[in-house]
């Protein structure tokens, strides 16, 4: 897979078998930052617990991490992931985070563990289909969807996932997305969220679904 630079000066990739970006042509950056890491409210959380559906170039991650550090809080990240991208990848994708930057020259040593804990938290993988993985139960604070577009990759955006992303999340709790899909919106509001339409950068709006406390039966 090739590099390309984002209007922002980060690096995505173009996935050939999807036909999409890992990221927005606006930017890699400025989508984590506004997007997942500000629309969930993780950088006001005092105890953040991230559940991110797509790993991919772990931007959300160091995004939230180097948020974590400078607040001084220790970060809980769990992910799925279903195509892992080899060490020689991900050594390539560069970001200005220099406190992420450096817990993330440790992770790449270990790369692809599972399991990675250390002093600013712990990042938690799980390799395979969200669609298949039992998600943990009134766990996460924010969820982060961010695997390539319902279109493409219509499972992570199905009712049952989402209703298994609901169970994952505490109440009141935000579920994050570039998407804006008419058909998977209706889908999160079954599923039991409050959704909110946010304005997007590089498209009309985001989505943001707060988990209600009681999903409908």
């Amino acid at each position: 897979m090739k590099l390309i630079l984002t209007q922002d000066g980060t690096p995505t990739l173009f996935h050939p078998g999807y036909g999409e970006a890992y990221h927005p042509r606006q930017g890699a950056l400025l989508q984590a930052r506004r997007l997942y890491l500000e629309k969930s409210l993780t950088h006001l959380h005092p105890a953040p617990r991230v559940l991110e559906v797509g790993l991919g170039l772990l931007v959300n991650f160091r995004v939230t991490l180097e948020s974590a550090l400078g607040r001084g809080v220790y970060l809980r990240y769990w992910a799925v992931e279903r195509e892992p991208l080899p060490w020689e990848v991900l050594a390539r994708v560069h970001l200005p985070l220099p406190r992420a930057e450096e817990v993330f020259a440790e992770i790449l040593k270990g790369w692809p563990d599972a399991s990675f804990v250390g002093p600013w938290g712990e990042l938690r993988i799980f390799f395979g289909e969200v669609e298949t993985l039992e998600l943990p139960q009134d766990w996460a604070t924010a969820v982060y969807l961010d695997p390539f577009s319902p279109r493409v990759n219509p499972g992570p955006w199905s009712l049952p996932v989402l209703k298994g992303l609901h169970r994952a999340l505490r109440r009141g709790g935000r579920l994050a997305t570039y998407s804006a899909q008419g058909v998977f919106r209706r889908a999160l509001k079954e599923a039991g969220f409050a959704l909110h339409r946010v304005p997007g950068v590089g498209k009309r709006e985001w989505t943001v679904g707060i988990a209600l406390k009681f999903p409908p039966g």
